[in-house]
């Protein structure tokens, strides 16, 4: 090969060996969340996404008062639909659950019904902003209570948690039955 050649396509020869050397160790690969919109076909994709925890914004507390975002007959219905079993709620209701005055507060969000005449309630605890405005998180746990014989039962608590229930009338063979499960579908994500 002629010198010149030589001379001219060394520099070349390296310096397009450096930029591709450069370019296989640049990091190409995208990481991080996917965007919402992006449409896909991947299950794992999709299964993580209907498991993401959702919020909605129910209350705000004003002076001690709750005021309710959402109204309530449209929380009796969507706690008829997260029982999913026929039990039909009629009474709903946000309630502060302080043991002492050092505690923080918890607020839960109760529906009240009835399944076959048997009492029924369910609860769930609202995170609270430092605005006083009350979420309801998909991942926020349910507590459900089912009487059997008892015409109204109580949540326990222990340090602001749901630890057990109680009846109100302690007649023999009468009950609360208490469930818990770890989320809730309470608002369908859209």
């Amino acid at each position: 090969m002629n010198r010149f050649l030589r001379s001219f396509l060394s520099p070349l020869t390296l310096g397009g060996m450096l930029a591709l050397g450069g370019l296989a160790a640049c990091e190409t690969t995208k990481r991080g969340f996917p965007e919402v919109s992006s449409p896909t076909d991947n299950d794992d994709i999709l299964n993580r996404r209907k498991l993401e925890a959702v919020s909605k914004q129910v209350a705000e507390v004003s002076e001690g008062n709750v005021r309710y975002l959402v109204p309530r007959d449209q929380l009796a219905a969507a706690f008829t639909r997260q029982f999913g079993d026929g039990t039909v709620v009629n009474k709903t209701m946000i309630r502060k659950v302080q043991e002492t005055s050092k505690d923080k507060a918890v607020y839960y969000m109760v529906g009240i019904g009835l399944r076959d005449g048997m009492y029924r309630a369910m609860a769930i605890p609202l995170q609270s902003s430092t605005d006083n405005s009350l979420y309801l998180s998909s991942n926020a746990a349910r507590y459900v209570i089912a009487g059997v014989g008892c015409t109204f039962c109580f949540f326990n608590f222990e340090k602001n948690e749901i630890v057990g229930t109680t009846c109100e009338e302690n007649t023999g063979g009468s009950r609360c039955d208490l469930r818990v499960e770890n989320n809730n579908t309470f608002f369908p994500r859209r």
